[in-house]
């Protein structure tokens, strides 16, 4: 006689009280830290490695303009989409406003990525307070940029505590010696011991956006139109989509300033425009209209069989 054991598991959800609140966030591919792990001993290539790192500048310039520090930036907390183009910030467990006044926790996110004045020479009772201020985020950007061209763990061979204890009193960095130029000088300057020295993220941004055109070939230009002839009858360009898009508070009015679009775009756009004008054209047309040209046809057809 056979025994057949039946497992039963369950699987847990969720969890919430009232008042009832849910936030539903996009299914995304996993983080950047498994990618690199998976990817390992092969690196990024170097555009693709400066698109992450704009992604994630930009994600971090817009955290700091409505004034919050994320204070745990590195690559187990930055999640790729399932295309793997697009990163994005998550985990804003640690993450707070940021205070001119008030002191702020000190020891506060990952140490093989902590800024160093995050740091402290004694040591400090839980929950004990620092001043710092949001540069803390370019130093933990710095150690995620040079992990990002490397595919290497950042102070490779030291354990956390010493990762952190070399970067604060030592002032020891991982090598930027075999960088190119360009992203040596954003990695050196995000991550120098004085915070009021390092770049905010609207530089950095500026900075990775130049590095990138200088190693991307310049795609050629389309011309802007097609048409040669001087009888040629082009739609009127259309705002596309976006600019549609853009009414607020349920306005009526047509958006006077349309996006900017590629000459691809403005292409497809006047083609459309001329394709829906058109329809409208036919649509507008009386039915009797349609049926003389229908009784015309019929007759023609009758005479030709005769």
């Amino acid at each position: 006689m056979t025994t057949v054991a039946t497992i039963k598991a369950r699987v847990f959800i969720g969890a919430c009280k009232e008042p009832i609140m849910v936030i539903v966030t996009e299914l995304l591919g996993g983080t950047l830290r498994k990618y690199l792990l998976n990817m390992r001993p092969r690196c990024l290539d170097m555009h693709i490695a400066i698109r992450y790192a704009l992604d994630i500048a930009h994600g971090m310039e817009c955290l700091h303009s409505h004034g919050i520090i994320h204070r745990d930036l590195k690559p187990e907390n930055l999640l790729l989409t399932a295309d793997h183009k697009t990163i994005k910030l998550a985990d804003f467990g640690l993450a707070r406003e940021e205070s001119l006044t008030e002191m702020m926790t000190a020891e506060t996110g990952t140490y093989r990525w902590m800024a160093p004045e995050l740091y402290s020479t004694v040591t400090l009772r839980q929950g004990e307070k620092k001043h710092y201020n949001h540069k803390v985020d370019a130093y933990s950007f710095a150690i995620v940029l040079w992990e990002l061209i490397h595919n290497k763990l950042p102070f490779e061979g030291m354990s956390n505590l010493q990762a952190a204890y070399a970067a604060a009193f030592k002032n020891t960095r991982p090598s930027a010696d075999d960088l190119p130029k360009d992203v040596a000088l954003i990695v050196t300057s995000c991550w120098k011991e004085d915070p009021n020295a390092r770049p905010n993220f609207t530089q950095i941004i500026q900075m990775l956006q130049h590095y990138l055109s200088t190693i991307l070939p310049t795609k050629p230009v389309l011309p802007l139109r097609i048409f040669t002839s001087d009888t040629a009858v082009l739609p009127p360009e259309s705002p596309g989509t976006r600019a549609l898009m853009a009414k607020r508070d349920d306005s009526t009015e047509t958006p006077k300033t349309p996006m900017e679009e590629t000459p691809s775009e403005m292409l497809i756009t006047s083609g459309l425009a001329l394709m829906l004008r058109r329809v409208s054209m036919l649509i507008s047309k009386p039915w009797s209209d349609t049926k003389v040209v229908e009784t015309k046809f019929s007759s023609q057809t009758s005479q030709r069989k005769r």
